[in-house]
C-alpha cells in the first residue's frame, strides 16, 4: 500500500474549515428559527423576569458574534453547552445517546453490506434468470415502501403476533446493561463474556437495524451486480477460466475483490446516510439514540443540542470518508496516495 502521510494529513487539516463551517451553519440557523425556546424551557407560567435571567444565563442576551465567539472557544475546552431544557450538559448526553446510534448504524450496514453483495453476486452470475429477477424483485419490494410504514409493519408481525422479538428499547426494563467500555452493548457485552446480555441487545438490535437497512441494501445489490457483470466480462477473467482455474477460485479470489474497491464506496456513503436517516427508526423504536434525542430537542426548540449533533454528524462523514480511502489502498495495492 502506498501511503503518503502528506496526503491524509492534509485531509485531516481539512476537517478543520470543514467544522467550523458547519458549526456557522448550525449556529445562523438555530438563532433565526421562528420561537421562543427560553419561553418553552421557563414554561408557561413564567414572568418576564424570569425569562430574562435564562437569557441571561445562558448568554442569549449577548450579541450574536460574542454566542458564536464563546460556543466554539467552550469547543475546544470541550464544553459543548447545556441544554435549555434539561440543563445537563450536552456532551454528556452526546456520550451517552452516540454509541446507541454507532450500534445501529454499524448493524445496518453490515446487514445491507453482507445481503447486498450476496445478491448483487447472484444477480450478476445469474443474468436475466431467476436469482437476478428475484434480488431485484426483493430489493425493489423493501425499498418501494415508506421506511417507517416497514417499521411499524415489522413491529406488529415480529414483535406482536408472532413475538420473536423486541419491539423497542435496546434491553429489557428488568435486565441491567452490560458494563459500560464503548457504550455498544453487544460489544460490551462480548467483551464482559456476558452471552445472555449479549444474546438480549441483539434481538432488540436485530429489527430496527434491518429496517433500517434497507435503503442501504438497495443501492449496494445494485452496484454490486453492475460491476460484478463489469468485472466477468475483462479478459483477465476469460484468461483465468479458459486455463482452467476454478470457477470459485476465479469468483472469490479475483473478481470479488475488484467489485468490492467500488462497493466499498458506496457502503462508505451509506454509512453516514445510515447515521444521519436514523431519526425515523430510533423514534419509531423508540431506540435511545441521536436521532431520538433529536427530534426531542428539535421539539423544545432546544439548540444546543441540535448543533452538538450536526457537528458530530460532520465529523463522522468526514472520518468515514479518510477511513475509506486508506482501504481502497488496502484493497488495491495500485491506489497511490499524493
Amino acid at each position: 500500500m502506498n501511503l503518503k502521510a502528506g496526503y491524509f494529513i492534509r485531509r485531516v487539516l481539512l476537517l478543520i474549515p470543514l467544522l467550523v463551517g458547519l458549526s456557522i451553519l448550525t449556529f445562523s440557523i438555530s438563532r433565526v428559527v421562528p420561537g421562543d425556546p427560553v419561553g418553552l424551557a421557563a414554561g408557561p407560567q413564567a414572568t418576564p423576569e424570569i425569562k430574562a435571567a435564562l437569557r441571561k444565563e445562558f448568554g442569549l442576551d449577548q450579541s450574536l458574534p460574542v454566542q458564536y465567539y464563546k460556543y466554539v472557544s467552550g469547543l475546544f475546552k470541550g464544553d459543548w453547552g447545556q441544554s435549555l431544557y434539561s440543563r445537563r450538559d450536552v456532551a454528556d448526553d452526546l456520550r451517552a445517546f452516540f454509541p446507541a446510534t454507532l450500534e445501529l448504524t454499524l448493524a445496518a450496514v453490515f446487514i445491507a453490506a453482507v445481503l447486498g453483495t450476496i445478491l448483487g453476486v447472484f444477480a450478476a452470475l445469474y443474468q436475466n434468470r431467476i436469482p437476478d429477477h428475484l434480488s431485484r424483485i426483493i430489493v425493489l419490494f423493501f425499498v418501494s415502501f415508506p421506511q417507517f410504514w416497514l417499521a411499524m409493519i415489522f413491529q406488529l408481525i415480529f414483535g406482536l403476533m408472532l413475538d420473536w422479538f423486541p419491539i423497542s428499547k435496546r434491553l429489557d426494563v428488568l435486565t441491567p446493561p452490560p458494563e459500560r467500555i464503548t457504550g455498544m452493548y453487544t460489544v460490551d457485552s462480548l467483551l464482559r463474556g456476558d452471552l445472555e446480555t449479549f444474546g438480549a441487545s441483539v434481538k432488540h438490535l436485530f429489527i430496527p437495524a434491518l429496517v433500517l437497512s434497507f435503503g442501504a441494501l438497495a443501492s449496494i445489490t445494485r452496484i454490486t451486480r453492475a460491476n460484478m457483470l463489469e468485472a466477468l466480462d475483462k479478459d483477465f477473467v476469460k484468461m483465468e477460466r479458459a486455463v482452467g482455474l476454478p470457477e470459485k477460485l476465479v469468483i472469490g479470489k479475483y473478481v470479488l475483490r475488484t467489485v468490492f474497491i467500488a462497493t466499498l464506496t458506496v457502503i462508505s456513503l451509506e454509512f453516514g446516510w445510515l447515521m444521519a436517516g436514523a431519526v425515523l427508526v430510533e423514534t419509531i423504536f423508540d431506540w435511545p439514540g441521536l436521532g431520538l434525542y433529536i427530534v426531542e430537542s428539535s421539539l423544545r426548540l432546544d439548540f444546543q443540542p441540535i448543533m452538538g449533533i450536526t457537528i458530530i454528524y460532520g465529523i463522522v462523514f468526514s472520518t468515514v470518508n479518510i477511513v475509506t480511502d486508506l482501504l481502497y489502498g488496502l484493497l488495491d495495492p495500485r491506489i497511490r496516495y499524493e
